[in-house]
């Protein structure tokens, strides 16, 4: 699904995807079954030649540029396809156009001894109305009964982080789940960047010196790397001790180790620029709440690009309260990195530490254990600092943990004007029910001791002493 949702997104086409996960003997079952997951979608097509490799291939990767995007090496979706053929020594079916002349279908395993593609069969068919997407059928064991919780967490927090995009999802047993997008407007898409010097190490600049085609070193400094110009080249390589002239395919290790770690002791390189960060966005992230949550109050943050060992990055932090929010008796926290929900490990996360260790909600005139409160956090960044391979949770950065706290506190500052204009609001009604139910028989006995025979209207009296005027109505 990741990978269909950013193939929609670069192209620049609202997602449709549809996901079918199916028992092989047709009826759910406790405990581990043979099943068939099938995801479709219309984003822009695998060409037929790469088909094999990207789903027959381990770490063949198309997306390892420096800009932001959900995956990077390649790992995520051949690795579920290698689960599915140990478990079931079944191949994978993919069925993919870009928008041309002809359909491919491919049955494909893996061979693990040489991480090579066996294609089984290949197809192809016409198509006159130039569909676009890739459809990917794969047959697997596992326990629905026992994920399935997770399995449709895992859908509306997407629906949440992508409020353009369509999910339909068919379980085992038939029932049909529909997350409708609520817009077609979209993030705006990341350019590819260069690798700015604070981010490179030893293995990198080895890959580097043995492709490039610089002739010395300071054109190699600035073709290679973000923001570095002539002068700028000419002074690092001064300070590292590195003669200007000196050809990057001669460099020995120990000198490629003398330059990343000078690369990361300079202090003279200008930040990176955050254009190859694709963030949500304000509007977009509020519409996905109020979509999926429909809280009574929503506050949005985004905050200014920063920067971490040479990684661009920007935090966004979305406060909501009410609604379909339930109260848990604790704050409920919808963790994203890239677009992409982090459903295990919450309490190892950064974001859990400052929601419920750095914040004094007390301070906002909430108490987390009563209130119906939820707490977005949305780390967008060109690489993620997870604390583990499962990529579930983001490690204690100290610039990522100061944006996360100033983001939360000013969305939370909002919510605590809101909850204070509430009760403002409330204690007034209260005082005009008062005035309502007494005021009408204070008219009538008022008449009768003048003597007259017309009742005042108390209407225009109430009017009078009210302070918040229609929302009092």
């Amino acid at each position: 699904m990741e990978n269909s949702l950013d193939a929609g997104e670069f192209y620049r086409y609202p997602p449709d995807i549809y996901l079918r996960i199916s028992s092989e003997d047709g009826k759910e079952t406790e405990g581990a079954t043979v099943h068939t997951i099938r995801v479709e979608d219309n984003g822009s097509g695998v060409p037929a030649r790469h088909i094999p490799s990207a789903f027959g291939q381990v770490f063949y990767g198309s997306k390892y540029k420096l800009r932001q995007s959900r995956g990077t090496f390649g790992l995520g979706g051949t690795m579920a396809i290698l689960y599915g053929q140990i478990t079931t020594s079944k191949p994978v079916k993919v069925i993919s156009s870009t928008a041309g002349k002809c359909i491919h279908e491919y049955d494909v395993l893996i061979d693990i001894r040489r991480n090579r593609p066996m294609v089984l069969r290949h197809k192809t068919y016409n198509n006159p109305d130039r569909w676009h997407g890739t459809v990917i059928e794969i047959k697997m064991e596992g326990d629905y009964s026992r994920a399935s919780a997770k399995v449709l967490e895992y859908l509306k927090q997407t629906a949440i982080v992508v409020p353009y995009a369509n999910l339909s999802f068919v379980d085992p047993k038939g029932r049909l789940y529909r997350f409708e997008r609520a817009t077609k407007e979209m993030p705006k898409p990341p350019t590819e960047t260069k690798l700015h010097p604070y981010g490179s190490d030893v293995e990198t600049l080895k890959r580097m010196v043995s492709t490039t085609s610089c002739k010395n070193m300071v054109s190699f400094m600035m073709e290679h790397f973000h923001k570095v110009g002539r002068k700028m080249a000419l002074n690092f390589l001064e300070y590292a001790k590195i003669p200007p002239k000196k050809r990057p395919h001669r460099l020995k290790t120990e000198d490629l180790v003398k330059l990343a770690k000078a690369m990361k002791e300079f202090p003279h390189f200008r930040a990176p620029s955050a254009d190859c960060l694709s963030p949500l966005g304000e509007d977009l992230l509020r519409t996905g709440i109020q979509k999926e949550l429909k809280p009574e109050f929503v506050a949005v943050r985004q905050r200014s690009p920063s920067v971490y060992s040479g990684y661009p990055f920007i935090v966004e932090v979305a406060v909501a309260y009410g609604g379909e929010i339930p109260k848990t008796g604790s704050i409920l926290l919808y963790r994203f990195a890239n677009r992409i929900p982090l459903l295990y490990d919450e309490a190892s996360d950064v974001a859990w530490k400052v929601v419920n260790e750095e914040v004094n909600w007390k301070y906002y005139n909430v108490n987390p254990a009563e209130a119906p409160l939820a707490v977005f956090v949305h780390i967008c960044s060109t690489k993620i600092p997870y604390r583990s391979v499962g990529k579930e949770f983001v490690a204690e950065v100290p610039e990522i943990e100061r944006e996360i706290l100033n983001g939360v506190r000013e969305a939370a500052r909002e919510l605590s004007l809101f909850l204070s204009r509430r009760k403002s609001v409330e204690r007034e009604k209260r005082r005009l029910d008062i005035f309502e139910r007494f005021l009408p028989k204070i008219a009538r006995f008022s008449s009768e001791l003048a003597g007259k025979d017309k009742v005042p209207e108390v209407k225009p009296l109430l009017k009078s002493v009210a302070k918040y005027g229609a929302e009092e109505d």
